[in-house]
């Protein structure tokens, strides 16, 4: 009876053992198949699962059975880490490659977005609007609920986002870039203010933005910032209103057609550092780093007075005779 089930099981261990070596060889070649690409790009949804990448990838002919795909993750312990986003791929890829891709996020398009120093933060949401292949959240949301969602529900959002380039992935959120944006400028803040020379009239860190700001929005001449910075100190700690045009016009809002006017600068807003005497309420811009470490290191200077005298330069004056002289030179072209 023994040699009789001997010779019955010998077949048997043959046929699995040829079958195992068979399914081997098979789930080998499958997984090292060259994919047809139909398109060298792939998009992932958010949510999408490998069950539903493996379909529609035989559905669109590029894979001849879905399991090969779903064996390997599993084999692999990759089932539940795919990354959503677009991703390009090389002309030549197989199923292991393309499994390594999508898991780690390797190849996926680099998409960016960037926000210019000195801009609103109005412009900041108009450019994530027109940004590509970005998940538009935040569209129709209330400046209070943007700050809610970030944690912040009673703080103005003006200022608060840090102006920079910012690279994103196919379906991301505006929300994200918002939190990296907002994340930043608090970090810069905090490394400003800790570099801060001694006796500056400014109380906090909030203080410092609102002056940077404003200063980001006067010039974005860089050398000439700290000088900038030094005349509004001076005038500061002399009690003296700050009288900087790009506050009345940020004060004028939507209605300001471009040229600032003598009515423009009797007109009351809290944002008229003509009519008000310190710091604006809120920043009344995005400030970069140039401005915010200008803020926080000004240079000593004897100025109280500055114009502009073209190609984004100023002219510096100790005293309102001087200034005055400035000014006719400058803006109105009449010489002494």
């Amino acid at each position: 009876m023994r040699n009789i089930a001997l010779r019955l099981l010998i077949p048997l261990l043959v046929v699995a053992v040829f079958g195992t070596v068979a399914g081997y060889w098979y789930f080998t070649s499958a997984v090292n198949r060259q994919l047809n690409l139909s398109d060298n790009t792939f998009v992932i949804e958010r949510g999408e699962t490998l069950n539903g990448i493996a379909q529609r990838l035989v559905g669109e002919g590029t894979l001849p059975e879905p399991w090969s795909l779903r064996l390997l993750a599993k084999q692999k312990g990759l089932g539940h880490s795919i990354q959503a986003g677009e991703y390009q791929f090389p002309e030549s890829i197989n199923l292991r490659e393309f499994l390594d891709r999508i898991v780690h996020g390797k190849g996926q398009v680099d998409v960016r977005v960037t926000i210019v120093e000195g801009w609103t933060f109005k412009q900041m949401r108009e450019a994530l609007k027109q940004a590509p292949r970005l998940r538009h959240l935040t569209d129709e949301w209330s400046e209070e609920r943007i700050m809610e969602a970030l944690g912040y529900p009673d703080l103005h959002p003006e200022g608060q986002f840090y102006p920079d380039t910012y690279h994103y992935r196919a379906n991301d959120t505006d929300l994200e870039i918002l939190q990296k944006s907002f994340e930043l400028m608090q970090e810069k803040l905090e490394f400003a203010w800790q570099q801060r020379a001694q006796d500056l009239p400014l109380e906090d860190p909030y203080q410092a933005l609102i002056l940077a700001s404003i200063i980001e929005k006067e010039t974005q001449v860089r050398e000439e910032q700290p000088t900038i910075a030094g005349v509004f100190m001076n005038r500061l700690k002399k009690g003296m209103r700050l009288q900087t045009d790009p506050t009345v016009i940020y004060g004028i809002g939507e209605d300001f057609d471009g040229d600032i006017t003598r009515e423009h600068l009797k007109t009351d807003t809290p944002y008229n550092t003509y009519t008000r005497g310190g710091l604006t309420p809120t920043p009344i811009s995005l400030p970069g780093e140039d401005s915010l470490m200008a803020t926080v290191k000004p240079y000593e200077t004897d100025a109280f007075y500055f114009v502009a005298k073209g190609g984004g330069r100023h002219a510096f004056s100790k005293t309102l005779k001087e200034h005055n002289a400035a000014v006719r030179k400058y803006i109105l072209g009449k010489s002494e």
